[in-house]
């Protein structure tokens, strides 16, 4: 699958946003405010995908203590967003593998990038992944929503790079993704809530 090109606000042009990240503006609400999505599934049916720079304070042990020795660093929860927040959803990067013949216990979804059933044994499945993040909560829109939210400038949208979803700089990772983008898009990250200093 060919990642899709960056992309302005309000710009959905009837694209499958499945893979791309959606960066927020000084638009969206404050639930998602700097958030960076990577958005796991969007069709006619709707959207939903996870925040990746939402790091919690609590270590992945105290919910899933089966997988603590295993989670990519920082080693806590991620607040993937506020739908379902009593579920939890392991993302994966399972580099070089036949997206036909998935690793056990993983279902892959695009660019080596997949989910984890948390229920299967850690050690059987762990061997074959590169990365790994649990996330509580995700981020979904109705059939519509997205779209709606493109065309009003909530969102931008722009490719993904590998390290995206599992960047060791949680903290810098909206910044970083559009300081990145050869447009205006930069502009954005000097943006503040104090008119005075915009």
């Amino acid at each position: 699958m060919s990642e899709p090109g960056a992309r302005g606000p309000g710009r959905a042009d009837g694209q499958d946003l499945t893979g791309s990240l959606l960066v927020a503006t000084p638009l969206t609400g404050d639930v998602f405010e700097r958030a960076v999505v990577l958005v796991l599934h969007h069709d006619a049916d709707g959207a939903h995908g996870l925040i990746l720079n939402r790091p919690m304070d609590a270590r992945v042990e105290a919910v899933l203590p089966q997988w603590q020795p295993f989670v990519t660093a920082p080693g806590v929860l991620f607040r993937g967003g506020p739908v379902g927040p009593d579920t939890a959803m392991g993302l994966v990067s399972v580099p070089g593998h036949d997206p036909h013949d998935p690793p056990l216990g993983t279902q892959l979804l695009f660019g080596g990038i997949g989910l984890v059933d948390l229920d299967a044994p850690a050690p059987l499945v762990v061997p074959e992944l590169g990365a790994f993040r649990i996330f509580v909560g995700y981020s979904g829109w109705a059939p519509g929503q997205v779209e709606s939210e493109l065309r009003r400038g909530a969102w931008y949208v722009v490719p993904r790079e590998p390290r995206d979803p599992f960047h060791e700089d949680v903290a810098g990772l909206w910044r970083e993704v559009l300081l990145r983008q050869r447009s205006s898009m930069a502009f954005v990250t000097t943006w503040t809530d104090v008119p005075e200093t915009n």
